[in-house]
């Protein structure tokens, strides 16, 4: 009998230690893929609006955003990657045109939104209590038009 238990014992052992080594590849592979298809997003999805977007990828590129441009065109935005979830918080230094801007986490869900963020409110800085993964800026009254909302997916397309 003791025999057993222990032959028992050992099927489960090896059982939890295998599914625990298949849960880490698939976490591995699927941080991997994010991290290295990151630069190849044209397009996100939110709802049945498809936003054509300009990545954000390094510091520089995000400090300056969509800082002393003239407009954004209609269905077109700007989508900051930052490397790992934190506290994003964004201004609106050197703007010239009011946006709306759209956080969300790690999983691609809206957590945050601030509508029609204008020029003259700098040096106010916005951001959610949450921590953040992407940033994706639009025209101002997108989100509200299209009626985005805390919760929402957001799918990104290659």
């Amino acid at each position: 009998m003791a025999g057993r238990m222990e032959t028992i014992n050992k099927k489960i052992v090896s059982f939890v230690i295998a599914f625990i080594a298949i849960f880490v590849l698939i976490f591995a592979c699927y941080h991997f893929w994010t991290a290295v298809n990151v630069d190849n997003i044209k397009s996100v999805q939110i709802r049945e609006q498809t936003i054509k977007v300009e990545l954000a990828l390094n510091e520089e590129a995000q400090e300056r955003g969509l800082s002393d441009r003239k407009e954004l065109k209609e269905n077109e935005g700007m989508l900051f990657v930052f490397s790992e979830e934190g506290k994003h918080d964004f201004w609106m230094k050197d703007m010239n045109f009011p946006i709306d801007m759209v956080w969300m986490d790690e999983s691609k869900i809206i957590i945050y939104i601030e509508d029609n963020t204008k020029p003259e409110s700098y040096p106010d800085s916005y951001g959610p209590a949450a921590l953040s993964r992407y940033v994706l800026e639009v025209n101002a009254g997108v989100s509200e038009k299209n009626n985005w909302k805390v919760g929402d997916e957001v799918k990104f397309l290659y």
